[in-house]
């Protein structure tokens, strides 16, 4: 996974065709082969792969002679991208902006800091070559009601808070910050 954080590079990806393409080179394939994949002249897919090129988003995987002339064989630098906040710069999404705990707006900017706090822990680990120590959950439960919503609300909140107090130690030795996010959202049907 390859996390964006460049404007430009951000603009060069949102393009339906080269997502197309980016999405095509997870396996490695020339500009003649993702012509007939993709239904375009090899000259304007040649334009776009140099487009993707430049900003890292695929890279020459292989040479092949084939006549008088050199077929560059290129593959996606990543298997998915992910664009972080960042690169929406003074306006990325702030919790501190929207401080309503209950809004959807103060959620989606958890959730923006949260894209943007790992996205910068994959770059920087990747750049080491090691993990970073994660951890999540994911669950859905169906409510038979407001109420029984707003108990759940109050009884997960109250166990974090014991959770987080009993695991918490400010003067650990070469300890470690950790954020905790918990979200409880509306489910999305999934086509």
């Amino acid at each position: 996974m390859a996390v964006i954080e460049d404007p430009a590079t951000a603009e060069v990806t949102l393009d339906p065709v080269r997502m197309r393409l980016l999405a095509e080179l997870a396996e490695p394939g020339s500009a003649t082969t993702l012509a007939a994949k993709v239904g375009l002249p090899r000259q304007k897919v040649n334009y776009h792969l140099r487009l993707l090129e430049q900003h890292g988003l695929v890279e020459l995987a292989e040479e092949r002679r084939r006549g008088n002339m050199t077929e560059r064989v290129m593959r996606a630098t990543a298997a998915s991208y992910v664009i972080s906040p960042v690169a929406l710069s003074a306006v990325q999404p702030d919790p501190a902006r929207a401080p309503d705990r209950l809004s959807a707006r103060w959620l989606l900017a958890v959730a923006a800091r949260l894209v943007r706090d790992v996205g910068n822990l994959i770059t920087g680990a990747s750049k080491a070559g090691k993990r970073v120590a994660t951890f999540a959950v994911d669950g859905e439960v169906r409510f038979a009601s407001a109420a029984d919503r707003a108990a759940f609300a109050e009884e997960l909140a109250t166990t974090v808070a014991g959770l987080v107090a009993k695991y918490h130690d400010e003067s650990a030795a070469g300890g470690r910050a950790h954020r905790v996010v918990v979200a409880v959202h509306p489910s999305i049907p999934e086509e």
